[in-house]
């Protein structure tokens, strides 16, 4: 197996759904509101991840994990209403778009030059469990930032967490999801690594 880790942009446009196909794979059960079928989801995302905030491991050519990183106000997606509503339809894509606005974008309270927000980490199931995550975090910290930040890892996400305390991070903060019951965990965890 090799591994082989590139920013998105490099990759290419031919890139964009495949990569986009590993986030929403990795993300299924949090993107399950907009849709549960994988495809769907590919289309309405696809238009809205800007590649060159994304890292990809790539597994023999393939992607197969990826994580975003920004800094100071950047972003790592842009959505499009129209291109949302596409693909869910009118009302549902209107709805999906609001929630994206509100729950996916937004820089990091502290954010700073020389601090990077590390996000939507995530490995596809099939590559899981075989050190693409930690090859791409480890990739991820050789970047030229003296500051490293995930932001609201579920609690009950112990492979993640336990991946990101052996590279260094610890806790910075938690915070109670609301009707915990009903989410099937109890908080996120926020987390920070200082490289200098």
């Amino acid at each position: 197996m090799t591994i082989e880790i590139m920013r998105g942009d490099a990759l290419g446009e031919e890139f964009r759904r495949p990569v986009t196909e590993v986030l929403v794979r990795g993300f299924a059960e949090d993107f399950a509101y907009f849709s549960k079928d994988p495809r769907v989801l590919a289309d309405a995302f696809a238009h809205m991840l800007l590649l060159e905030r994304f890292f990809v491991a790539l597994v023999d050519g393939a992607p197969a994990a990826l994580a975003s990183v920004t800094e100071g106000d950047q972003e790592c997606f842009d959505p499009r209403r129209r291109e949302m509503q596409r693909a869910l339809g009118r009302l549902h894509g209107l709805i999906g778009y609001g929630i994206v606005r509100s729950q996916f974008l937004g820089a990091y309270d502290g954010a700073r030059p020389g601090l990077a927000e590390i996000g939507f980490v995530t490995t596809s199931p099939e590559h899981q469990g075989r050190g693409v995550a930690t090859a791409l975090m480890e990739h991820l910290l050789q970047l030229p930032y003296d500051t490293f930040v995930l932001r609201d890892i579920k609690d009950t996400n112990a492979p993640a967490l336990g991946l990101y305390r052996k590279l260094g991070f610890t806790e910075s903060s938690t915070r109670p999801v609301r009707f915990a019951g009903r989410a099937g965990f109890s908080g996120y965890v926020s987390m920070t690594l200082r490289t200098s």
